[in-house]
Parts: C-alpha cells; sequence; structure tokens
C-alpha cells in the first residue's frame, strides 16, 4: 500500500520525465542545427586554406585579412547602411497597418491578418523576381510611365540600384514587422486610452503620449527581426542590385563558392555576426528602457 508521500515522488518523477520528453526534440534541434552550425564556423574561422574542406592549422590570419583590408569595411558598412534603411522603410509603412489591425479593423481583423501572412506561402525568389520584372528596362514600371506620358524612353534607374534592394527588401520583410506591431498594440489596455480622452488629449496627442511610447517594444522587435537577416542578404543584392549594392553576404557567399576558402568565408561570417551582436545588444538596452513603460 503506497503512502502519500511515495504518490507525490511518483508524480513529480512523472512530470519531470514528461517535461523531459517535451524538451528533448526542442534541444537536440537547438544543438544540431543552431549550436553544432555555429560551433563548425568559429572552428573553420581559425583554421588556415589549404584546398579541403576543414581547412588546416590554426591561428588568426583569416581575421588579421579581414580587420585590414578596407574592402570588408567598406561592404560591411554599406550593408548596415542598406539594412538601416529598409528596417527604417519597414517599419515605418508596417506601423499604420497594423494600428488600424489593431484599434480598427474590426470583424475583418482575421482576413486582414490573412492577407498579412500570405506572402509566406508564397517563395522569397518568387517575389524577388517579381520586384525584378517590375523595375526592369522592359518592366511594369517603365511601361506605365511611358503610356502615361511621363516618359519618353525607358530607363535603367530602377533596376541594378540600391534603392531596388531597399523596395524589394522592405517588401519581402513588411509581414515581419507589421505582426509584432500589431501584437504590441493589441496588448496595450484600452482604458489608456480612454483616460487620456477623458482627460481632454487629442486623438494625436493620445497617440504620441499613450500608443507610441506603449508600443515601442513592438516597434525594437520589428527592427531587429528586419535589420539582422537583411544585413546578411546576399539573393536579393545579386538579383535586383548591382555592383553599388554588393553586401557583406554576397562576399561570404562567393568565398563559400567560387572562391573555395571556407576558413576565410567563416571568419568573415564571425565578424559579421559579432557587429550585428553590437546592434542587438543597444536594441535590447533600448527595448528595457521603453519596456518599462509597459
Amino acid at each position: 500500500m503506497s503512502t502519500p508521500a511515495a504518490a507525490q515522488m511518483s508524480e513529480a518523477r512523472s512530470s519531470s520525465g514528461f517535461r523531459f520528453a517535451m524538451l528533448l526534440p526542442g534541444a537536440l534541434v537547438t544543438f544540431l542545427l543552431i549550436l553544432f552550425a555555429l560551433g563548425l564556423v568559429l572552428f573553420l574561422a581559425f583554421r588556415g586554406n589549404d584546398g579541403s574542406l576543414l581547412g588546416s592549422g590554426f591561428g588568426l590570419a583569416n581575421f588579421a585579412a579581414v580587420v585590414f583590408d578596407p574592402l570588408y569595411w567598406t561592404v560591411t558598412l554599406r550593408s548596415l547602411v542598406i539594412a538601416a534603411l529598409v528596417t527604417l522603410a519597414t517599419v515605418v509603412t508596417a506601423y499604420p497597418v497594423a494600428y488600424y489591425l489593431a484599434f480598427y479593423a474590426g470583424r475583418r481583423r482575421g482576413l486582414l491578418l490573412f492577407l498579412v501572412t500570405l506572402p509566406f506561402w508564397t517563395s522569397y525568389l518568387l517575389r524577388v523576381f517579381a520586384w525584378k520584372i517590375v523595375l526592369a528596362y522592359n518592366g511594369v514600371l517603365n511601361s506605365a510611365l511611358i503610356e502615361s506620358g511621363i516618359w519618353s524612353q525607358p530607363t535603367l534607374a530602377f533596376l541594378n540600384t540600391p534603392a531596388a534592394v531597399v523596395v524589394t527588401l522592405a517588401h519581402a520583410y513588411a509581414p515581419f514587422a507589421i505582426l509584432p506591431i500589431y501584437v504590441a498594440l493589441e496588448t496595450i489596455p484600452k482604458s489608456l486610452i480612454e483616460a487620456a480622452s477623458d482627460l481632454g488629449a487629442r486623438p494625436f496627442t493620445s497617440f504620441r503620449r499613450v500608443v507610441l511610447p506603449n508600443s515601442m517594444p513592438g516597434v525594437l522587435a520589428a527592427a531587429l527581426v528586419v535589420f539582422v537577416p537583411t544585413v546578411g542578404d546576399y539573393v536579393t543584392p545579386a538579383m535586383v542590385g548591382g555592383p553599388a549594392s554588393t553586401m557583406i553576404g554576397t562576399l561570404i557567399q562567393s568565398q563559400f563558392g567560387k572562391a573555395n576558402d571556407w576558413p576565410f568565408g567563416a571568419a568573415l561570417s564571425v565578424c559579421v555576426m559579432l557587429v550585428i551582436l553590437v546592434v542587438v545588444l543597444v536594441a535590447r538596452g533600448a527595448d528595457r528602457r521603453f519596456g518599462s513603460r509597459t
């Protein structure tokens, strides 16, 4: 006959076993797909290139080549600027959409959220190709301008430019910005907005003093979600950008591809990750500041 204490111990062991079973798949995925891959990149970054897959020896020659070559500093700075412009354009255009979804969509909210997530159903490359068709020399935009009489002949000013990269990436990552901002706006207590109105605040004042500060955690999360992947993007610059739009991801891809120099590509990746880490830490500091208001 079991005692109550023994029954409690058996229940605790069963609960611990259940938690372990539930956490095991996620832990394996995290280790195999993230930690192992990151460890392999760090290992390769310190190896020398001898033509083999894993290189030979250990040293800091790869990092020295990255630090002392101005080409990589120039391309990294360009990547940060383009990513910052993409983030700014995406957040500025996503905020009104999220604001409408949170406060004015009503019964149409479910349908509109479905439309926001609809681009996830299509290939990223397909969306980039669509923008390439729009911006091409004989594309949709040039044809529309000629048909309207604004221009008399097509122009090369749209495609293969940094602006084309910014527009394409901003469109591709728009859903990633809309959803976290919408969640932040949705969690704002309606009583705060009503209280501001009762105290005589005009709609713009209520937005500036109540809604915007309380939605900043979502804005910062959206900015981070957009900024981090766009820094290392290489597909979009290769398809709609030109030489002036070369980003650091393109150089990393070339090291793992045509150059067949995996150790140097790994070192370049580590340096980029460190730069992004600094940006993330700054964003976390800002999130703590604004998060204290919610």
